[in-house]
């Protein structure tokens, strides 16, 4: 490798993290900046009455070849382990198993054909492998074809309206199969599923990329906001942040794309607009911990008018930890009305969630709770939506800019993030295979 570069990257998540390894990797010096004062982002860990524990959930699949290899390169490998996990359906004021054949015929409150008819949808879904065709579908309609509208109303439609919100009939069902199928293939037979966590949590993974990074010669600016990308003559010049400017070969951004017609208002006016119309959703995630658990779930779908939410996670059925924690995420587009609410209203509302699933539940049990929020959690994939993905390499010299939304229709994931990362540098720094240029 020859001319080392001195490269920016926005954002400490994990595929700004796997697109500075692999710079600091094939030689470069990246220089990362991050906002926020610690690394990871969706996936960064907080202290939660002296627990250390990530803000959002998170959970690994077997098939996560991309955070397995990177595990293995940081000799990180011995810190990862796998659970059998179960899987349960708050439905008809009931609490009932779910997740396999023998569950789906045993569920109360659904008919045999459409039992069959989802579980078909179900098995078929995972066993696909050219997405391309589904990518202009709509997801509901192409649900309810296969399960029919009895299924589609107990089993599936409160997930959608409780997700998305107004955006939940105009969806790709590329991207929603591409959901159906990763957890899916988390089962190691038919009947039972495996996931898997980190001894130690995200932080393991995030601190110990972190630290490689750093011990070949990249550098991290945290609490460092990128103000603006410096773009002159039709190339990028480098970054201005509080502390002033700062000159830079290449900048490499993996902040929200919400986010990149603020520090790049230079950037021609139709990628301005590409930007700009991309739609995100938001999240309220309150996490709970417990003297007792919920349940023996470690994810729990809900079908209940009383319940503004698809379902819950009690990591602690996945990661064992001194208390129970729940997490309960509230999602909704960010400009919704509900999102503005206090965070009392999203957790006085979990309190009384998980007594109602478990009435031996008391507030006594309640040791801690909180509520963390992220604007841009997910985007929102339409049909056509490969289509109007902004391109990552922009029309700037040195420039590019991508999130999970170019990954699609993959849901987002740190496996995939940081496939995603390491690709991105390798064509940053031009050392990507043909291969890798068909990736959005």
């Amino acid at each position: 490798m020859t001319n080392p570069k001195r490269i920016a990257v926005l954002g400490a998540g994990p595929m700004g993290l796997a697109v500075a390894y692999q710079l600091a990797k094939d030689g470069h010096h990246p220089v990362v900046f991050e906002a926020d004062d610690r690394v990871g982002g969706m996936t960064a860990s907080f202290d939660f009455s002296g627990l250390r524990i990530e803000r959002y959930y998170h959970f690994h699949c077997i098939s996560d070849s991309g955070f397995l290899t990177m595990l293995d390169e940081l000799g990180l490998a011995d810190r990862m382990r796998w659970t059998e996990t179960k899987m349960g359906y708050w439905f008809g004021k009931r609490l009932q198993p779910w997740g396999n054949p023998i569950a789906l015929l045993k569920f109360k409150g659904l008919s045999l054909t459409a039992k069959i008819r989802y579980g078909l949808h179900a098995f078929l879904s995972t066993k696909r492998k050219d997405w391309r065709p589904l990518d202009h579908v709509e997801a509901t309609g192409w649900i309810k074809r296969w399960v029919g509208d009895e299924a589609w109303r107990s089993l599936w439609q409160r997930l959608f309206d409780y997700k998305f919100y107004d955006y939940s009939d105009n969806l790709s069902a590329a991207w929603i199969w591409s959901r159906i199928r990763r957890i899916g293939n988390s089962r190691y037979d038919l009947f039972r599923e495996k996931l898997g966590y980190l001894d130690g949590g995200s932080d393991t993974l995030l601190h110990g990329m972190q630290d490689w990074i750093a011990s070949h010669g990249g550098e991290f600016r945290l609490s460092t906001p990128v103000t603006r990308v410096v773009i002159e003559r039709g190339a990028v010049q480098g970054v201005e942040t509080a502390a002033g400017f700062e000159e830079f070969d290449k900048v490499v951004s993996t902040v929200p794309l919400p986010f990149v017609p603020r520090i790049m208002p230079e950037l021609p006016q139709e990628i301005i607009a590409q930007f700009s119309s991309l739609k995100n959703v938001a999240v309220v995630c309150v996490i709970a911990k417990l003297r007792k658990p919920v349940s023996e779930n470690f994810w729990l779908n809900t079908n209940d008018d009383d319940m503004d939410i698809p379902g819950l996670v009690e990591y602690t059925n996945l990661r064992p930890l001194d208390h129970h924690v729940v997490y309960v995420p509230f999602y909704m587009p960010g400009e919704h009305p509900k999102y503005g609410d206090a965070d009392e209203v999203f957790t006085s509302k979990v309190r009384s969630y998980l007594k109602t699933i478990n009435p031996a539940l008391t507030d006594h049990d309640f040791i801690d709770i909180r509520a963390n929020r992220y604007r841009y959690a997910q985007p929102i994939c339409p049909p056509g939506y490969l289509e109007t993905i902004p391109p990552r390499k922009l029309p700037v010299t040195g420039l590019w800019a991508a999130d999970t939304s170019h990954y699609y229709p993959e849901d987002r994931g740190i496996s995939e993030s940081i496939d995603f990362g390491r690709m991105l540098a390798r064509e940053v720094a031009g050392t990507a295979t043909a291969s890798a240029g068909a990736v959005q």
